[in-house]
């Protein structure tokens, strides 16, 4: 019996619009803490218990049952809250709160990292870390943290698009798919900044996070040809192809294998990563400089690897870990979308979103406001 998965919250909720915020952040310069960290409180520390979890990622995104064995075999409560964006999480490490583990996507670790925001993690105090670091050695330095030094990877997908195939058939594996005429009036893009100007970027063959001005009018004026043949801006894809109100939607491919446990017919689904290259993107462990409780944190990210732990929760979210010993998991999972598969090649693609300056930051945000007005 296949576990219940809950609607996709995690990627659903994500809103990539908060330009001033985005904007202010680049490069890591809306990170710097009011007085500089002392040497100590960036200092890796040990697995250990120091207290309960406080636990800060998407919502729904790691299965219930892992938490309760967490708390259960250290004695421990893991106090959850939830942000819906990057943004938002920055906003509220920056107003002071505190916690013991957060999940960045890559260019906000970096970002967090630079800003003097995360304490450094010693892998060699992780006993399950060389599931990851021994078998993935695009994760052993990443370009987002060199050496890892502040991270351990948590999940990987990609952006493609899925699709009815019920309903208008077979696509030609293009990001110019989203223009078919089958579908007019039934598109959805995804709700978020990157994601769209990256895809028209691709299309045009770009570099996915360019915040050049000429590229950016060149992708504004792509993507208005578009504007006219959508129904809107969705992150909930899951919903929007179950439902019928979409028929071809920018999705990511979590979203896509969660959706499989809800299908009565897998068959009438599809996911394509288009042919002009898809993005990447990871999510990571993190502990903040300021975390009351780093030990606990050490033993819930080393906890979180254990294999049990990565096939519960790989089956739970739809999102691959990179830890050897998965893959078989997730391909059985994702056996009628292939394509939802990240392999070292995606990754190593270099199709990651990446931090631009503030004068690219910038133009990013005023394009991605021109495309959501029409």
């Amino acid at each position: 019996m296949s576990p219940e998965v809950p609607p996709p919250t995690r990627r659903a909720l994500l809103r990539a619009g908060a330009g001033g915020l985005l904007a202010a952040a680049a490069g890591g310069c809306g990170f710097m803490p009011a007085q500089k960290p002392d040497a100590d409180r960036l200092a890796p520390v040990d697995a250990r218990v120091d207290g309960d979890l406080v636990y800060f990622n998407w919502a729904d995104f790691v299965d219930p049952s892992v938490f309760k064995g967490f708390e259960k075999e250290y004695g421990v409560k893991v106090i959850q809250s939830n942000f819906d964006s990057m943004e938002g999480m920055v906003a509220k490490l920056n107003a002071g709160n505190r916690y013991d583990i957060i999940f960045p996507t890559a260019k906000w670790a970096q970002r967090l990292a630079r800003g003097g925001r995360l304490r450094r993690i010693d892998h060699s105090r992780l006993s399950n870390a060389q599931a990851i670091f021994g078998t993935y050695d695009y994760f052993a330095d990443p370009w987002y943290d060199p050496g890892s030094a502040h991270t351990v990877p948590f999940t990987a997908y990609k952006t493609g698009i899925g699709w009815r195939r019920d309903r208008i058939g077979e696509l030609s594996d293009s990001w110019r798919d989203l223009w078919n005429d089958r579908a007019k009036g039934k598109v959805f893009l995804l709700d978020d900044r990157d994601e769209v100007l990256g895809m028209a970027a691709l299309t045009l063959g770009l570099d996915v996070s360019t915040g050049d001005p000429g590229d950016l009018d060149r992708i504004t004026s792509l993507l208005g040809t578009l504007r006219p043949r959508l129904r809107g801006f969705s992150s909930d894809s899951y919903n929007n192809l179950l439902n019928g109100n979409a028929l071809i939607q920018q999705a990511w491919s979590g979203d896509m294998a969660a959706m499989l446990y809800q299908a009565e017919d897998p068959s009438v689904f599809g996911f394509q990563a288009p042919k002009e290259g898809s993005p990447i993107n990871s999510d990571c462990y993190a502990i903040p400089w300021n975390a009351a409780h780093p030990g606990t944190a050490m033993l819930f990210i080393d906890y979180m690897l254990r294999p049990e732990n990565v096939k519960k929760n790989i089956e739970y979210i739809g999102y691959p870990m990179p830890v050897a010993g998965s893959e078989k998991t997730y391909a059985d999972l994702v056996e009628p979308f292939p394509e939802c598969l990240v392999t070292h090649d995606d990754l190593k693609a270099d199709a990651y979103f990446r931090n631009g300056g503030r004068a690219a930051e910038e133009a990013r945000d005023t394009a991605w406001t021109h495309v959501k007005a029409g």
